[in-house]
């Protein structure tokens, strides 16, 4: 063999074996976008062969912000060309590719994001629910955030053939309400995740169906949920008592009754109470009894004073971020107190409005805590 052939050989080898295989590293190293995977697989053949063999690149669906996303979904689930119409030569050879090589990957889908998605309606869950039925069976993580057109109706459609769901999150949608949530604790008996934010439309009902049905709930998001009474959040409280993550934000019509309860949330390391204003030190003495909290935002709970930020310090001494932004019955007790439990832990630190701390320049917040990094989270 001459040398000339010895260097094509050798180029046919690259090609052929090694180059698939550096993309393949490189694509689920560096998880690469799912447009760019798809353009991936007009490179060559062997390319297409070698990323298409790999079934973890293609667990997700992502069509989150694009138009036209319900009939995406759709296509991506059905192969829409066959071998009969399909001509190499062709403008229509890319498209070919694309929908064969959905079809034979997203069987096994985990994962959908729909955030911000336009063009989404129930109608298109519908068509999933009867037509694509198998492919949904393992999907773990739904994110239908902001998809304002999908109703109850919608809700049932999907879940009945989710059954693997473990994370659901359809924040900012005024359509769906208690009776979506009956479909999902019905259909769906596995979920960790929910993030009900903005669902103005549930009430208390939810609360108690996702507490009986969901015990070992890790993260739930309630945020501007404005039916639900202190009924309801100590339902979840008493029931869910695994939650690790609990959001809170914009809801001032609690009391101390319901926030006593998260006492019994012994795993919790994450609480928003952003505008919590009926919370007071009383409130704060159950909180400071979840050692495990991490995050916790007190911003504008205007009730609180030292004797609620001094217990805290005193017990939840892993803390990270703190917000006390408002707050004007704290002064520069709280900030001894919490420098002498919580200095070699704490990143984040808003204490402004806090017109009672005097000594919160940068300089002076970083003689006591040495480690902060952030001085204001809220602006």
């Amino acid at each position: 063999m001459g040398e000339g052939e010895a260097e094509v050989v050798q180029q046919q080898v690259w090609s052929r074996e090694t180059m698939p295989k550096v993309m393949k590293i490189i694509s689920t190293r560096l998880r690469l976008p799912q447009r760019d995977l798809i353009s991936l697989l007009l490179v060559s053949s062997s390319l297409h062969r070698t990323l298409v063999s790999s079934a973890s690149l293609w667990l997700v669906l992502d069509f989150h912000e694009m138009k036209n996303a319900g009939d995406r979904l759709l296509a991506a689930l059905a192969l829409v060309c066959s071998n009969s119409n399909f001509n190499s030569n062709s403008s229509s050879s890319n498209s070919f590719i694309f929908f064969v090589s959905v079809r034979t990957r997203y069987h096994h889908v985990k994962q959908i994001n729909l955030e911000f998605a336009q063009d989404i309606e129930d109608k298109h869950l519908d068509i999933l629910k009867n037509k694509f039925a198998g492919a949904l069976q393992h999907l773990e993580h739904l994110n239908l955030n902001v998809c304002q057109k999908i109703s109850d109706k919608g809700i049932e459609a999907i879940t009945a053939v989710t059954p693997s769901l473990k994370i659901f999150s359809i924040y900012w949608n005024v359509r769906v309400t208690d009776v979506g949530i009956s479909h999902l604790v019905k259909n769906c008996k596995h979920i960790l995740e929910l993030n009900l934010s903005g669902c103005k439309g549930i009430s208390d009902k939810s609360l108690q169906m996702v507490g009986d049905n969901y015990q070992h709930l890790e993260l739930l998001d309630i945020t501007r949920c404005i039916k639900i009474t202190d009924g309801g959040l100590q339902h979840i409280m008493a029931k869910c008592s695994g939650l690790k993550s609990l959001n809170l934000y914009a809801l001032s019509s609690f009391t101390d009754e319901a926030y006593k309860k998260l006492s019994l949330l012994s795993n919790l390391r994450f609480l928003d109470l952003c505008g919590a204003q009926n919370i007071s030190d009383e409130g704060l003495f159950s909180i400071a009894k979840c050692k495990n909290i991490r995050i916790l935002n007190l911003t504008w709970c205007v009730r609180v004073t030292d004797v609620g930020v001094i217990a805290i310090a005193k017990g939840c001494t892993s803390l990270e971020y703190l917000s006390l932004f408002g707050i004007v019955g704290v002064t520069d007790k709280s900030l001894e107190v919490l420098s002498e439990f919580c200095s070699n832990t704490i990143t984040t630190l808003d204490v402004n409005g806090c017109i009672g701390i005097k000594k919160r320049s940068r300089e002076e917040l970083l003689q006591l805590f040495p480690y902060l990094k952030c001085f204001k989270v809220h602006s």
